[in-house]
């Protein structure tokens, strides 16, 4: 590696031609990138005292071997953004100049021979930046001044627009413009193919600039290290494609999450969207993966792209799936795509018929937004569709799924229609998130023609204002404040309009006989509105009862007999029956074994079970386990004292006592790296406090869906 300061110019002036390789991404700089480097260019083209100003690191290797009568391409490593960015500005600024030269060699002409072309050479070699793909034809056409192709680059294209802007705004100071220009430096450094690893390379440095999505990162380890022919083949067959199939803005903001939910999938973990490519690199080097080949595997996550595409980015063919994806979109189940995937390889595979994966997407959609309705926390569901297919009997592939979603227990559970009909009734669905979500789906359901509701708003049939007019005082009654209150957010009160301005305040009966109004409305939600004569606790909480019993219908939960059902339950040995009998050391009735406080466990348990009403209690032989989501804390009886398992890593404990000590990688009975001793109830009241630590930290650890 030779490595030495350079400025930019000189580096473009002394170079034949830079290639960028089809491993690299993309051009990505937006004009906030662009925007940086431009004032960092009038600065320091402002303040002669400045003679440079670092922008980075230009990496290189010779593309193939030298001859002695012909020099090779460079094949850039590391400096594609600057590169390109230069080339744009300095187009632009050639433009702008016109014949003249504010600065001696920055004439129009000097720029584009000395930097942009070379003017004897035909073809690709007579350019000094080669882009790949889209990127290349689209900087080629502003180079030669020619038309943008039909598939152009949008950042090529936004930020040629964006530096002529920047240029034409500064026509009167072009000299510092181009002393600008001339004072940008970088690390100019330059690889042995023989001795330097440029993967490595690439890895260690991401400079100045966009940082490298991790897509681009596993892009760049799977090419770099073939040959260019693997490569190009590689590229052509499966990567560029799917950069095709994403789409130019949706590659770069998806695919990073597509990797995270392939990897899902294959692994069964879920990698940090930001350890996705470390998390790849460990699937790369498994035993059965390299004995199939690169190529298989980027065959296989090109498979999974398409799959992904469709469900994520519209591209379904099936209308009937379509529609089903479209819902999910709209709900942001992100979560549920690994499982997603899974269903959809195993459909093309014919292993589940069309109908069966329509109705578990729809499950899948159902199961999310009840439990969103009944405000159960969220930190379960990654957990739950990571792992959900373990369990699934494949030749009774619907009736397995069924059985998964209804065994669920706790804060996994799939809400039955009783707790969501009455949550759904009184649940403020005004500040839903999904608000437009719920609305849309209650009014297309079971049409064939489907009404775009985002043409409507929502209309509060009780209105918002907190001053009343006396007739809506008079039809709600003495308590109408607390009616208001009560109900002016929830399913009964909100239907859709398109004339709310219209509506406004009025009373009732005005806004249900004007023109527009309730009686003229051809919206289901407002069929029952027409007919009612007064507004009022009773008649709201009456249209609830209504649209929550539809809203059962729209999401439903699965339906099993119980001899079915019972089928898939894991059913425990008689020796795995455990009760409170079977601790020696707990006080049971009136007795009392060893020397433990009297009471002290009835108390601990007591306060553990008011933590939240969802926490469970399971006896197991050597503890007692207390769960919400899986074991928050774990109670050992032992002759003296309680020894207390808390699930969590021990520096993540407030302890200001000390009482708790770390047993990470100690062998215990529990879960958990902290233990903490209780041997008294004076004590109960700050133990229960690291109790309540560790149960809103599993608790905490929430994904947002909703």
């Amino acid at each position: 590696m030779k490595a030495s300061e350079a400025k930019m110019l000189d580096l473009l002036y002394r170079s034949r031609q830079f290639i960028i390789p089809i491993f690299q991404r993309t051009y990505s700089w937006t004009e906030r990138e662009c925007k940086q480097l431009w004032d960092d260019i009038v600065r320091v083209g402002n303040q002669d005292q400045v003679s440079a100003h670092f922008v980075g690191s230009i990496v290189y290797i010779e593309q193939g071997l030298s001859q002695a009568t012909r020099r090779s391409p460079f094949m850039i490593i590391d400096g594609q953004q600057r590169l390109t960015t230069l080339s744009l500005i300095l187009e632009a600024l050639s433009r702008q100049l016109n014949g003249h030269e504010p600065l001696e060699g920055f004439s129009s002409e000097k720029i584009r021979h000395d930097y942009l072309l070379n003017i004897v050479e035909h073809g690709d070699k007579r350019y000094k930046l080669l882009l790949t793909q889209t990127d290349k034809d689209s900087l080629i056409s502003v180079v030669d001044r020619q038309d943008y192709p039909e598939e152009f680059s949008y950042r090529i294209k936004e930020n040629f627009d964006f530096f002529m802007e920047q240029i034409r705004s500064e026509s009167n100071n072009l000299d510092i413009v181009c002393k600008g220009l001339d004072k940008l430096t970088v690390v100019d450094i330059s690889l042995d193919r023989n001795q330097d690893n440029p993967q490595l390379i690439f890895e260690s440095m991401n400079s100045t600039g966009l940082e490298l999505s991790q897509a681009d990162l596993i892009r760049n380890f799977v090419l770099m290290g073939m040959n260019q022919d693997q490569q190009t083949s590689l590229y052509k067959s499966h990567w560029r494609p799917m950069e095709v199939a994403f789409g130019q803005e949706a590659y770069g903001k998806l695919f990073d999450g597509f990797m995270r939910h392939y990897l899902t999938l294959k692994t069964g973990d879920i990698p940090k969207i930001n350890k996705v490519y470390e998390a790849f690199k460990a699937y790369y080097h498994r035993p059965e993966i390299v004995e199939k080949g690169v190529g298989a595997l980027v065959a296989d996550i090109h498979v999974y792209a398409g799959y992904y595409c469709a469900m994520a980015l519209g591209k379904e063919k099936n209308q009937k799936l379509a529609l089903a994806f479209r819902d999910l979109q709209d709900l942001r189940v992100d979560v549920a795509y690994p499982f997603l995937l899974e269903l959809y390889y195993d459909w093309k595979q014919g292993l589940l018929s069309l109908d069966e994966f329509e109705l578990i997407i729809r499950l899948v959609e159902s199961y999310v937004f009840r439990r969103a309705v009944c405000n159960i926390p969220t930190n379960s569901l990654n957990k739950t569709f990571a792992t959900f297919t373990r369990n699934v009997t494949k030749n009774r592939y619907l009736e397995s799924i069924q059985a998964q979603f209804l065994l669920l227990p706790s804060y996994r559970r799939f809400p039955q229609d009783e707790e969501f009909r009455r949550e759904i009734m009184v649940r403020d669905l005004y500040n839903f998130r999904i608000r437009s979500y719920w609305l849309r789906r209650m009014e297309n359901y079971g049409r064939k023609e489907r009404v775009f509701v985002d043409e409507y708003t929502i209309e509060h049939i009780l209105p918002q204002n907190e001053n009343l007019s006396t007739k809506w005082q008079e039809d709600l009654g003495p308590d109408w404040k607390q009616v208001q209150e009560t109900w002016l957010h929830t399913l009964g009160n909100l239907t859709l309009t398109g004339y709310n301005p219209e509506l406004s305040d009025r009373p009732f009966l005005e806004k249900r006989n004007m023109e527009g109004g309730f009686k003229d409305s051809p919206l289901r939600v407002n069929e029952d509105l027409g007919v009612i004569d007064s507004w009022n606790e009773e008649a709201i909480k009456d249209r609830a009862e209504k649209l929550a019993q539809q809203a059962a219908e729209i999401w439903p939960a699965p339906s099993m007999n119980t001899e079915t059902l019972d089928t898939y339950r894991i059913k425990p040995g008689k020796a795995d029956h455990y009760t409170l009998a079977d601790h020696p050391y707990l006080t049971v009735g009136s007795e009392m074994y060893g020397d433990l406080v009297p009471g002290l466990f009835e108390a601990l348990r007591k306060e553990i079970l008011s933590l939240d009403p969802n926490v469970s209690e399971e006896i197991l032989k050597l503890y007692i386990a207390y769960k919400a989501e899986t074991n928050f804390v774990d109670v050992v009886p032992q002759a003296k004292k309680l020894r207390l398992s808390m699930n969590m890593k021990f520096h993540e404990i407030h302890d200001p006592r000390g009482l708790a000590k770390d047993v990470t990688n100690l062998g215990r009975w529990g879960n958990g790296d902290v233990e903490v001793g209780l041997e008294t109830l004076e004590d109960l009241p700050y133990v229960m406090g690291l109790i309540r630590q560790a149960f809103e930290k599993q608790m905490g650890n929430e994904v947002e869906v909703v």
